[in-house]
């Protein structure tokens, strides 16, 4: 007989701080790890796809999803002290050996979205042993350009001097969304946007800040992607400021093992996203 839990939240201490795990579905089934964008945890970032009845039929019905939300950026996280060490990428992907070993779990599947795409691909390259397959939309793969280098300078400092102000919050729903489902002046903001303003009003900026501030610090990892052997699907919107980047990370990756999946803005995204997650692992 066969225990499951749908839904409950653990707190897991690390030698990097404590990470929010949620975990989701039957723990008998193979692990799904999940790895957030800046400033999100898996409820801004991952409850559109999990909580719709083509993904969770697909998804719920082959694994137990492990929603881990980065140090400190858990709903209702204390902001860090002056006193804490800022981790680096590096020690935020030995986080998730550590949220691992702690479940029991083996070799996982990993969905990750930008800055949690690149944590989880650094992941993978340094413990290859303990992956199966990664699915990454909008993913990161090099060191930050001058140009976005200097522009999460400027949030760094506004975060840190003024908090989770209007500004910081209209660069990042700019990360986030599209223009159109941002709205304009004679467009009203959808309801995914107003729901994703609100909660990043619950953030503590400055464990945002802590977060930021690692990705910028992050290396170039493109020359160690040839190496990874195992499935890699990559999912990126046509008109995405991060289309560029899943386009250069397709390149560095082996063909065999790796597909993208670029989504035109009129397109199904939930659509595209289960049935190429399908198609794609089937062939595995």
């Amino acid at each position: 007989m066969h225990c499951k839990i749908w839904l409950q939240e653990y707190l897991v201490k690390t030698c990097h701080g404590t990470v929010s795990v949620a975990v989701f579905g039957d723990q008998d089934k193979p692990a799904l790890v999940t790895y957030p964008d800046l400033a999100l945890n898996h409820i801004s970032c991952f409850q559109g796809l999990f909580f719709r009845p083509e993904a969770s039929s697909l998804l719920l019905h082959n694994f137990c999803i492990y929603h881990i939300s980065p140090v400190n950026i858990a709903v209702g996280s204390c902001p860090i002290g002056s006193d804490d060490l800022m981790p680096s990428v590096d020690d935020l992907a030995d986080q998730i050996v550590e949220v691992l070993n702690f479940f029991g779990l083996g070799a996982v599947m990993c969905m990750g979205v930008t800055a949690g795409a690149f944590i989880l691909t650094l992941f993978a390259m340094k413990y290859r042993q303990r992956v199966l397959g990664l699915i990454l939309v909008s993913p990161l793969c090099t060191a930050p350009s001058w140009t976005e280098w200097l522009l999460n300078k400027v949030m760094s400092n506004l975060l840190y001097f003024y908090g989770m102000c209007g500004v910081v919050k209209e660069l990042l729903l700019k990360r986030y969304f599209s223009k159109e489902v941002r709205g304009s002046a004679q467009v009203p903001e959808s309801d995914v946007v107003q729901a994703c303003r609100r909660l990043l009003d619950e953030r503590q900026s400055i464990n945002v800040w802590q977060f930021l501030e690692a990705m910028n610090g992050r290396p170039d990892l493109s020359e160690g992607l040839r190496k990874l052997h195992w499935r890699s699907l990559i999912f990126v919107g046509e008109n995405s400021p991060f289309h560029s980047e899943a386009l250069h990370m397709t390149s560095k990756l082996d063909r065999r093992y790796s597909a993208l999946v670029e989504v035109c803005k009129r397109s199904n995204r939930l659509y595209y996203l289960t049935s190429s997650f399908q198609n794609h692992m089937a062939v595995n």
